[in-house]
């Protein structure tokens, strides 16, 4: 199937709900190779079944401009166009907070190009954080294998820094300074709500 992305964005994989968690006994490395979205939406799942948070991945409208009927009970999508640039990757509640954020990977090991995320993704952003929600990126260090929950506040700091001039990119040692590194275990694979946690926190 043919589906034209805006922006030059390129296809996500889409989680299977009815993956089974992993049990006690399964070793944490069991899942390597995973995507990062993959890794969050099994952390979503995990915190969805133990009532902690509703957070789900962003549905993207679609436009279809080619199907074929190969047989009455089968419909084949061939050719379609996303409706709109999508804003971020995933939202929901918790802890009667709006959460929203999006998700990154960089095979870069010392710094994150800034050029990954979208103007509107940013503006979005801010609008959310401006009416009270929490806002972050996630951002993995794929050759490295190290993952960092960033704060939309310092996000925004090194975006306006480029539009001024500055770097078109983060340092890794300054996401790993002010964002929160997040450790894979085995339930839920990414505990980022710890992260969150702190972030709430600091609103306190």
């Amino acid at each position: 199937m043919t589906i034209h992305y805006p922006n030059g964005q390129q296809p996500v994989q889409h989680y299977n709900t009815h993956n089974e968690l992993p049990t006690p006994h399964q070793s944490i490395y069991a899942k390597r190779g995973m995507s990062l979205e993959d890794e969050i939406n099994h952390s979503n799942q995990y915190y969805l079944a133990r009532h902690i948070a509703v957070i789900h991945k962003k549905p993207t409208p679609i436009q279809l401009v080619k199907v074929d009927y190969p047989k009455r009970s089968a419909a084949v999508i061939k050719e379609a166009y996303f409706r709109r640039p999508s804003t971020t990757d995933y939202n929901g509640v918790y802890r009667g907070y709006y959460i929203d954020f999006d998700a990154k990977e960089t095979r870069n090991k010392n710094s994150f190009p800034l050029k990954n995320f979208h103007p509107h993704q940013i503006q979005h952003m801010r609008e959310c954080v401006a009416q009270g929600g929490i806002c972050f990126a996630f951002i993995k260090f794929t050759e490295l294998d190290l993952l960092y929950l960033l704060p939309a506040s310092n996000l925004f700091k090194y975006w306006d820094q480029q539009q001024s001039g500055g770097r078109k990119s983060i340092l890794r040692t300054d996401i790993a300074k002010e964002g929160y590194q997040i450790h894979y275990q085995l339930n839920p694979r990414l505990p980022y709500l710890n992260a969150v946690d702190k972030i709430i926190a600091a609103k306190a």
